[in-house]
Formats: structure tokens, sequence, C-alpha cells
């Protein structure tokens, strides 16, 4: 039977569960799409190359590849898979929609079980920012491994982070609300902005694990399974490390539930033994390949890495890490901004070279290519070809509610 943790006990578990270092370059996605209409909440699916299926609480459908050795290998895999999964939903009369947002501020659960009402009573305690991002948001995620060694770890940890207003900036794709521009390129980053604990830095320098094994100790506990008809809710700001110390319904955390609550905290890049970078909007059709190059080789390819921190450098004020304005700012007006221009041309020439030096396929070199050409190059984004069919509505309403840079 699982037996209750110390806060030391817990600690250690979560800092060999956050990170697991060898010597392996994997790499796989997780792919949301918005699908319409919503409704049907079929999962049971086997796609041909294993990619696993689940449902967010909107609806919104979720893909995840299997692990691939390389970038090509993880691209084709997924590929096929989506084309699957794209073929499954047809026969149930639904389709797939690229962006990062359904610009709604209204936005409907489906997905009616535990964690999920209880989730939205979490958020609603903030405002309706964090049902709009359950119901209403789709990512592409992309997971690659943590490093060799804790020397490493240290640096794709900063470089990852170093990277995410990058990501932001050059691939929003959600500047609606309501039918309107929301004034910002990426709506869903700037509803992430709004959720309680996300600006929250795990770890800027030193150990790590012992760094994000105290912010998952500090973290809100979301919620607390039990046996029906008992609730999941938990005391407004309990703690883990309060659960542990004074326990909650005559029960203490085990190891179980603090799994339970690692899988409920949402940093913009999420240790899950692997580094799980979470900030990217999702694209229409194919799309997503872009990011997942730029992504996978700026941080697998040590020469593009290096040139990738060294690009990154203006967007740190002499820290590790940007710090949140720059974040914000980056999904607030992208590449608009000189800064985040600069960097995001000097990241893109990078992968290029990367997939020059790795004899990536043609296609590959093609599509990043292209988005250069149409986008990055023109200090546009996805977000701006919404825009053109937006431009002449009302003004923003996101504007006011959302954080200021």
């Amino acid at each position: 039977m699982d037996t209750p943790f110390t806060a030391d006990e817990a600690a250690a578990y979560i800092g060999r569960r956050g990170f697991v270092t060898g010597p392996s370059r994997r790499v796989g996605v997780e792919l949301e799409w918005l699908v319409e209409p919503r409704g049907d909440l079929e999962t049971r699916w086997d796609l041909p190359n294993g990619g696993a299926v689940s449902r967010e609480a909107g609806g919104q459908v979720e893909m995840s590849s299997a692990p691939a050795d390389d970038l090509a290998a993880c691209v084709a895999s997924a590929e096929t898979d989506q084309a699957a999964l794209e073929a499954a939903l047809a026969t149930r009369g639904q389709t797939v929609r690229g962006g990062g947002f359904d610009g709604s501020s209204n936005p409907v659960r489906y997905v009616d079980d535990d964690r999920y009402r209880t989730m939205e009573r979490y958020y609603d305690r903030e405002g309706q920012w964090g049902r709009m991002v359950m119901c209403g948001t789709a990512s592409v995620q992309v997971n690659l491994d943590a490093g060799d060694d804790e020397a490493e770890l240290r640096r794709r940890w900063d470089l990852a982070h170093r990277l995410g207003p990058v990501l932001i900036a050059a691939f929003a794709n959600s500047p609606e609300l309501d039918g309107r521009p929301s004034g910002w390129n990426s709506t869903r980053q700037a509803l992430w902005c709004r959720l309680p604990g996300w600006g929250r830095a795990v770890s800027e320098e030193g150990d790590l694990r012992r760094d994000f094994a105290q912010w998952v100790l500090d973290s809100e506990v979301m919620c607390h399974r039990c046996d029906p008809p008992r609730p999941w809710d938990v005391p407004p700001g309990m703690t883990l490390r309060d659960w542990i110390r004074h326990g909650h319904d005559g029960r203490w955390p085990t190891r179980d539930d603090v799994e339970y609550h690692m899988s409920t905290l949402f940093p913009p890049v999420r240790p899950r033994g692997w580094l799980e970078l979470r900030m990217i909007d999702q694209q229409h059709g194919d799309g997503w390949i872009v990011p997942a190059i730029v992504a996978t080789t700026l941080m697998d390819d040590r020469r593009a890495a290096a040139a990738a921190y060294e690009a990154t450098e203006a967007l740190c004020d002499g820290r590790p890490q940007p710090p949140t304005r720059v974040w914000e700012e980056a999904a607030r007006i992208g590449l608009a901004d000189d800064t985040l221009q600069e960097a995001a041309l000097a990241c893109f020439a990078a992968s290029a070279e990367a997939l020059l030096r790795a004899d990536a396929p043609q296609r590959l070199r093609s599509l990043l290519a292209e988005f250069r050409r149409r986008y990055t190059d023109l200090r546009r984004c996805p977000a701006d070809d919404w825009l053109d069919r937006l431009r002449g509505s009302a003004p923003p309403r996101l504007e006011a509610a959302a954080p200021a840079p």
C-alpha cells in the first residue's frame, strides 16, 4: 500500500521524477486541435504508429506521438497518425481546426469528469480565464530529452526558457476574441499568463532538481482524488507542503498523490522526465511541423544551441532566462518587437543550418524556408493572417483585463 510521504521524501521523488538524464536524443510531439462540431468525445482509436488520443475539457482532441529517435522520424510518424485521426473524426462528421484559441469568452466544458469539474471550480476563483484555457485553447507541445548529465540539464533548461518568447512570437496564431482582435497575437498565451502561479519561476540557477521540488511543494493543490460521492475540492491556498504537514480530510499525500499533483501544474517548460515545451500555439494543417523543427534543432544540435543561446541574450536582462514581461511582450506584439525579431531571425537561421548538417529530408528544409519567407523575415506570424481578415473590427476587448508588460 502506498504510504504517506514526508516533505524530504516528496522532494527527492519529485527531483528524480521530473528529470531523467542520459545519452539519448529522442523527440515527441503532443498536438492539440480544436474540433468542430464538438460533442463526440471518442478516443478509442488505434493509430498506425502508436499515437495516443485524449480529450481536453472543451472537447479538443490531443494526439501524443510515440517517442522517436530523431526529428524526421517523429514528423513522419506523427503525420501518419494525424491523417488517421482526422479520417476517424470525419466518419463522425467532425473536423479539426487550426489555431491556438477558439476565440470564445464563454467556453463550454464537454468532458464531465471529476478532474475537469474540480479544475473548473479551482480556476473560477480567478475569473473566466481558466475556463477559456481549459475549453478553448490548443497547442503544439514539443517533448525533448532532459540531457546527458546535470551540467547539460541546466543548460538545456535555461535554453528552453530563452527560446520560449521566440517560439511564442514566431508562431502566435490566436489573435481573436468574440470575432474581434483581442489585442494579442497569442491570446492563448495571454490567458495562460492570467492563471495562478504561471509567472513564478521554477529555477534560474543552482540545483535544478532541488528548485523544482520546492516549486512543486509550494504550489497550490488543485484537487484531492477520493472515492465518490465525496468531492475532490481542497481548501483554497493549500499547498502540497501544507498537505504533507497537516493532512486534509483525514489523509496525507502518498506518492500517487504527489504524482497527480504534478500533473495539474503547467509551467511553460514542464519537467516530465523529459522537457515538455508548452508555449506554442497550434498551427493550421501540417503547420505544427515548423515549430517542431525549430524547437528540436535549437535544443539538440550543439552548434545551433550555442547560436540560439547567444541570440537570446538580449531578451534576458543579464539573467539566465527572460523575465515574465518578455514572454508577455512576445504574446502581445511578437516580432514587431525589434529585439524579438533579431533573436528570431538568428534562431531560424541556426535551425536551417542544423537541418543541413543533419542531412534532413528536403521537405523539412523547404517547410522551414517557406515559413521564414512568409512570416519571420517579414516580421509577421500566422496571427497576422487572421488580423488581415479582422481588420476594421471594433477595438480590442481583452486589453484591459490581460496582464500588462
